[in-house]
Parts: C-alpha cells; structure tokens; sequence
C-alpha cells in the first residue's frame, strides 16, 4: 500500500513539474490570463483582430515551390512582396496571391524579410549575419545586388538561423522594427535607418523595449506588422499559431488565432511566415512552402 502511495505522489510531483514546464514553455498561464481579461473587458481601442475571418485560406501560390518567407505591402504599387532564401528572389504577388514578376538576389546570404519603407525603397534581412539591406526597385529592375545597396550590420546576440525573422516599419516615427525569432525572442526599434536626408550624419539608434517583450505570451516571431492607422504593431508567430495586437505601450490588446476551427479556418495554418496589412485592414498572410491566405472583418 505504501509503495502505491509513493508512487501516486511521485507521479503527481512528475504531473506538477511537467505542467509548470509546458506553462512556461507555450506561455499558457499569460495567454490564459490574457483570454479571461479579454473576455471580461474587451479592450475598446484594439483593431479587433477576433473578428477577422478567413475569405481565402491555403490557396498555393501557383510557380512558387517552397520556401516562401516574410510579407510586405507596398501602397503605391497596391500590390505584396515575399522573398524566398533557397533560390534568393524578391517576389512581387498580386492582392490575390498570383506571381507578378520575381527579380533575383545576390549578395543578400539568407533574406528572411521585406519591408515597403517608402516608393521604390524596401529593407531586406540577412537572417544569419543580422545584416539590414536597404534596395531601390523600380518597374524594370532585373535583379538586385546587396553590394550596390546601403547596409547595416547589427549583429547583436548572434544565433545562427534564428536571427532577424520579421520587419515593421512606422513611416511617421522612421522607426524600423526588427524581430529575432527566438532565444531571447525580442523587438528592437531601430531609428536612422533606412538614412533618407544625405545632408544629415548618419546616426543610428537601437532601442530595446524589455517590458513589451516579456509581454509576448508567444513562443517565437515570425513577422512584424505595423498599423499606421492606430499606431499598433502586430506579431505573428509560428509555432504558437497566433497574430498578436500591442498597443503603442506595448500591451496585448487582441488575438487572431491561425488554427482549425477559428477565424473560420478549415485547417491549422501550417508554418506561417509573413503578415501584410493594407490600407482597408485587410490582412495577408503567407506560409510555408507556398500557401496564401486573406483575412476580412467581418461585419459588425
């Protein structure tokens, strides 16, 4: 009797520590909290990412194999860019997910990201070396070539492939917001890049927002997505299976989960990579190798 004692208790202590374990792991004890302040008090200037609903789900991107990562609008073209690292190529799609033409990259070691920073100019990430490119593209450029572009090298907390995963980029801050995926997960503002006055020195600042990173109830970032009509930043990540809202202080506001049975999803999004948001609020997400999806408010 005693011997089944001890060994209900020591499974019990095993239970305890394997639930603390994936608590902390899957941050399921801050994503529960945060459900139960959100049901209780919804928070009343949020984008309302919960009403999202899928209008195109896990549409393939027709000539595109694998590899698709990272997700940009550009407002003026009205259309979206990826970048696969494979075979290195900027992609421009069209708003319905179709290839409108792929222009080659050299010099540019691992992209994982693209951000619109402004007509003609995008910002392109070499996960690996934590290198920031800046290019310029225009209707009839047939490749692009990291050494003509302006650089910079950042190269804090280097960890192989799980370096620079996403970009957001606030045009009335000039502020870019690069993610490192995990370990640490974390958000870095950087100001004075992309440098767009030449009569001014070029100076660029880091900032790191410790308070709003702790705040990630999520277990990586896989893109970055900023709202310039709330000034909210937008996370995606992957292996959580969430886009997540912060406010400008960097506070959890909303939540669009990407598995089965939410959002109107037929299917898990399998291994999400790229967010875009365009003027109207439609949302753009892509996925690995080659799926395309849109998200719509659904009328209130």
């Amino acid at each position: 009797m005693r011997l089944l004692v001890r060994l209900f208790l020591a499974l019990a202590v095993i239970g305890l520590l394997l639930l603390g374990w994936a608590g902390q792991e899957f941050r399921l004890f801050e994503r529960g909290w945060f459900n139960l302040k959100t049901w209780w008090q919804p928070a009343g200037q949020s984008i309302g990412l919960d009403r999202y609903r899928v209008v195109v789900e896990a549409q393939p991107v027709e000539g595109l194999d694998d590899d698709i990562s990272a997700l940009t609008y550009d407002p003026d073209r009205k259309t979206l860019f990826t970048v696969t690292n494979a075979r290195s190529e900027l992609i421009e799609l069209s708003l319905d997910g179709r290839i409108l033409r792929r222009i080659p990259l050299t010099g540019f070691g691992d992209p994982e990201a693209v951000e619109y920073v402004g007509p003609n100019s995008y910002v392109i990430t070499d996960e690996r070396q934590q290198r920031l490119i800046r290019v310029r593209l225009e209707d009839d450029t047939m490749f692009l070539d990291a050494g003509d572009a302006e650089q910079l090298s950042l190269g804090i907390g280097l960890n192989g492939n799980k370096g620079f995963e996403g970009l957001a980029y606030d045009s009335a801050g000039k502020r870019l917001f690069v993610a490192k995926e995990r370990d640490p997960m974390l958000i870095y503002e950087v100001h004075g890049f992309p440098h767009d006055n030449p009569e001014k020195p070029y100076a660029v600042h880091v900032v790191q927002d410790r308070k709003r990173d702790s705040r990630l109830f999520v277990r990586d970032l896989s893109s970055l997505q900023f709202d310039e009509r709330s000034g909210h930043l937008l996370a995606l990540s992957d292996e959580s299976r969430l886009v997540l809202e912060l406010d400008v202080e960097g506070r959890p506001l909303s939540t669009l989960s990407l598995r089965k049975g939410f959002q109107g999803l037929q299917a898990t999004v399998p291994q999400a990579e790229g967010i875009a948001m365009d003027e109207a609020g439609t949302i753009y997400l892509v996925s690995e190798p080659n799926l395309f999806y849109v998200f719509k408010q659904a009328a209130e």
